[in-house]
């Protein structure tokens, strides 16, 4: 049996996450669940599934999940502290990080820290804080198993191979909603507009990146450490029907694809149950069903957020961390009508450009702190446009 401590448990990954565990028939158990704010949500998990501990990070919250749970046998925490609790849990073997943004670098880097192995849906701990998450995981032993659905297929085909047999890493990205409409004026899209992903079911914040393609120029970072590759070999197509998660080009020539459903319990289970395959009960892919499979390059001039990623981790010292927490701050000024679609890339582009690199080797504590001045900068650009 393993035992899961799920960081997010009441968001779009948590969900499916503990649908993997429902199915598992007692070879995973969750031990501990932490949710943000959603205390209604985190009762009724923790009702179902009996963990030993249930954090939430909203500290104002804590007194109605005490309410909610009264009578159970569950150690409540909240707060910041009560997170890390959650994700250094001592009866925890796995701690799934499906925290959005970078609130998920501390409970990641402690997890590893106390011997946990870490299953990461969070890319933006890796986006921010890679470099000290993967040598974190390397001095303790620890694996980091990727839950993001490209990633996830990229590390089961490279599964057992040299680096040195690999000449490219490919992600694949839906395009969203808009890539493929060339007619459409971007400056007219709404939240509603961009949260209607054509594919995937995910929370507000990954689907809004997904749209811009921040998404994957994020994602492309984390390939970069995740699999301990160059920039310039991680590529990325526009794959409309997002049944192809990965590519894996090797030196001869020869390719390998991982297909499957879009269906997030796949990838979490990969991670979960790594490195065994259990038998899933999800619809399978039938390939004479899907019928044709289309890959053309972004168009990286409507949607520049992938090239802005690419300079941000190839400048380093920092700024991949500053790239994060403006589009963070950027993506919630769209969604609350104060910023319109193409400025959340100009809005994270001009913070970028206000930021000197950080000399010396990064730490957590200086990339905390750069995060929060970005954050503070990006709020400045908003309020005067």
């Amino acid at each position: 049996m393993t035992n899961v401590s799920i960081l997010g448990s009441t968001g779009s990954i948590g969900e499916n996450a503990l649908d993997v565990i429902r199915a598992s028939g007692g070879a995973l158990r969750a031990v501990a669940l932490c949710a943000g704010s959603n205390a209604e949500g985190l009762a009724r998990q923790v009702r179902e599934f009996r963990p030993a501990l249930a954090a939430i990070a909203d500290s104002g919250r804590e007194d109605s999940l005490r309410r909610e749970l009264e009578g159970l046998p569950v150690r409540i925490v909240s707060g910041e502290e009560g997170v890390l609790e959650a994700a250094t849990l001592e009866e925890a073997d796995t701690v799934l990080s499906a925290i959005v943004g970078a609130a998920g670098i501390l409970p990641a880097y402690h997890a590893l820290g106390e011997g946990k192995d870490l299953a990461l849906a969070n890319k933006e701990t890796l986006v921010a804080a890679g470099e000290l998450i993967m040598e974190r995981a390397r001095r303790t032993g620890r694996r980091v198993l990727p839950v993001d659905s490209e990633h996830s297929a990229l590390f089961q085909a490279l599964h057992g191979r040299s680096r040195e047999e690999v000449r490219t890493l490919t992600l694949t990205a839906s395009g969203g909603p808009f890539h493929a409409d060339l007619t459409l004026d971007l400056w007219d899209i709404t939240p509603a507009d961009a949260l209607r992903h054509p594919n995937w079911s995910m929370g507000e914040k990954v689907t809004i990146d997904s749209a811009t393609l921040m998404n994957k120029g994020l994602e492309v970072i984390e390939a970069r450490w995740l699999f301990d590759v160059d920039l310039d070999r991680v590529q990325v197509l526009v794959h409309p029907q997002s049944l192809v998660h990965g590519i894996v080009e090797f030196v001869d020539g020869s390719m390998l694809a991982h297909l499957s459903q879009p269906d997030m319990r796949i990838p979490i289970a990969s991670a979960l149950y790594f490195p065994a395959r259990p038998a899933l009960p999800w619809k399978r892919l039938d390939l004479g069903e899907a019928g044709k499979l289309e890959f053309v390059p972004p168009d990286l001039e409507r949607f520049p957020a992938l090239n802005l990623a690419r300079s941000a981790q190839a400048a380093g010292g920092g700024k991949p961390a500053v790239l994060n927490a403006a589009n963070e701050v950027a993506v919630e000024a769209f969604l609350s009508g104060r910023i319109r679609f193409p400025e959340i890339v100009s809005v994270t582009e001009q913070v970028l450009d206000s930021f000197a690199a950080i000399p010396g080797p990064l730490t957590v504590e200086k990339v905390l702190a750069v995060d929060a001045r970005a954050r503070e900068r990006a709020t400045e650009v908003i309020d005067v446009m």
